[in-house]
Order: structure tokens, then sequence, then C-alpha cells
């Protein structure tokens, strides 16, 4: 089977799920929108217009699948004549500003796909459900003083990793401050937002309790990434926070700050990780995603 992935920018759930793909013996070929170095630019119409002509160039009969991956090619997945199509939406792309273009698009593919249940009632059409997998040999349990030894943090300190830009309004940082500032015991918080993928597994596992206090989510990744590492997350009922940790001990989701403030000192006092690898493993997998994909792709062959 071969599959032509369009992207904006590829994030790491997307690349595992092509290296998963690509280990079941299907031929992946990924063009990428123009433009956007790093995360602190923004893209251009010229960008997009530009990508265009690169897509109708690669497009042939050879392909069974094109893949719009991320709302804003779906136009150009459909502007090509080879069929089926399929959308994938991030979250962002339905949610966000741009969320009607990826509405009116997902009138016309041939499947759907949303990585969360709760962006259902933001699409009006059938649509499945594939949760994005996570690298259960990148995220796994590790010695929390070994992991700050490598980091270079305190053995001593209760530190809260904040796994966002604090600029970002939606992100509300504000309210971990307050959080952090109303606890019982000492706490700091940890803020990153350049770090690498690769060294995330580190840093979540450095931390006491991975703390989330965002106004609006489609996910977030970082809480699946963190219970396959057993860290805790106190977090606010966004995205899938709450079907994902439901079953996962000394993980707190509430909008309620007092109940986060008081997990949170429970987790520092007691010294307390989750259970999240045991009750996720299997269910959260790139393996288990990559399975789902390709029953969608053999059904529309």
């Amino acid at each position: 089977m071969k599959v032509l992935n369009l992207v904006t920018t590829p994030r790491p759930f997307f690349n595992q799920q092509c290296d998963i793909l690509r280990e079941n013996g299907i031929e992946i070929t990924t063009l990428q929108v123009p433009g956007r170095e790093t995360q602190d630019q923004s893209r251009s119409l010229l960008d997009f217009v530009r990508f265009y002509p690169h897509v109708l160039d690669e497009c042939d009969s050879s392909y069974d699948i094109v893949h719009a991956n991320f709302g804003l090619t779906a136009p150009f997945a459909l502007l090509q004549p080879h069929r089926p199509v399929v959308l994938t939406l991030w979250g962002t792309d339905l949610m966000g500003k741009y969320g009607q273009i990826s509405r009116v698009s997902a009138n016309f593919c041939d499947e759907v796909i949303l990585p969360s249940s709760v962006m259902s009632e933001g699409l009006g059409v059938d649509h499945k459900i594939v949760p994005f997998g996570v690298d259960k040999s990148k995220f796994k349990p590790i010695n929390k003083y070994q992991a700050r030894k490598e980091i270079g943090w305190e053995n001593e300190e209760n530190i809260l990793l904040f796994p966002y830009t604090p600029s970002r309004e939606v992100k509300n940082y504000k309210l971990a401050e307050d959080i952090v500032a109303s606890l019982s015991n000492d706490a700091t918080i940890k803020q990153i937002s350049d770090v690498s993928y690769n060294k995330m597994p580190l840093y979540m596992n450095a931390s006491d309790a991975i703390l989330i206090t965002s106004k609006r989510e489609s996910g977030p990744m970082v809480v699946k990434e963190a219970a396959l590492c057993n860290v805790p997350v106190v977090s606010t009922d966004v995205g899938f926070t709450k079907d994902v940790l439901c079953d996962v001990s000394n993980s707190t989701v509430s909008d309620d700050k007092q109940k986060l403030v008081e997990s949170l000192d429970f987790i520092l006092s007691s010294n307390a990780s989750s259970d999240g690898r045991e009750i996720l493993v299997d269910e959260v997998s790139v393996e288990k995603m990559g399975d789902r994909l390709i029953n969608i792709y053999k059904s529309l062959m």
C-alpha cells in the first residue's frame, strides 16, 4: 500500500504515525507546506500557494491513499484528482480560528479521523476516533534522582513540571502560579518549551508531578506520555485528560482549584507515583494506532 501524506508542520505524534505504518509495510511519502522554520514564525498565504503545485506534481495513480494531516492541508488533498482522501484533524485546526476550513473540507473527504472524542461535538460529519499513540519504549519510568542528575536539577527540591511556554495565554500559567502559592509544601515550577522531544522523558521523570492548567486543549499528549512514565498528572478538565486518567492513581482532573492543590500536596508529601503505565500501556501504544489506521485505509480500497 502506498500513502501520500500532506502536513503543515510534522509533530512527534505524526512522525511516530509514519514510522509505525512503515514498520507495517506501508510506503509513505510526505509533503510539507513550506515556510515556518521556527515555532515563532507563521506561514503566509504565499507559502500555501507554493504548496499546491508540489501536491499536483507528486500525486499520481500509484498512491492508494492521500492523507491530509491537519485541516489546512485538506483543500490541497481535495483539489487533486486522486481518491480516496483521508483527513486527520489535530485539534487547533478544528477548535481554532481556521476551524471552518476543516469543517467544510471534512464534508468532501472519504474518511475523517479525530484523535479524541472531545473534538466530536465540533464536527458535523461521520468520523472515526483514532487516538495518537505514544512510543512506550521512549516514555517509560526512569529513576527520578538519576533523571535529575542528568539534567542538573536539585535532588531535594519539590518540582512541578509545567510543560508549556508560560506566555501562551490559553495555557493559563497564572493559575499554575496560584496553585503553587496555595500549597502546604514548598515547590518549584519548572517551565519547559524548547526541550527536544527525545529529552522529554527525562524531564518528566525528574519531576514530582506534571501540572496542567490550560483553559482549552484537544489533548494534551503530555498526559499520556507522563502516565507511561508513572509520573502523576494534576490537570484542569480539558481535552481527553479525564478519559485518559480516570483509572490512574495519584492523578487528578478537576476545575476546582482547591482539589488540585490538595492532590499536589498529597503527591509531594507522600512521594507518590502513578500506575499509568500498567493501566494505559496497550491502549495508547503507537502499535494500536497503526493497526487502526491500516484498517481504515483498507476499508477505503
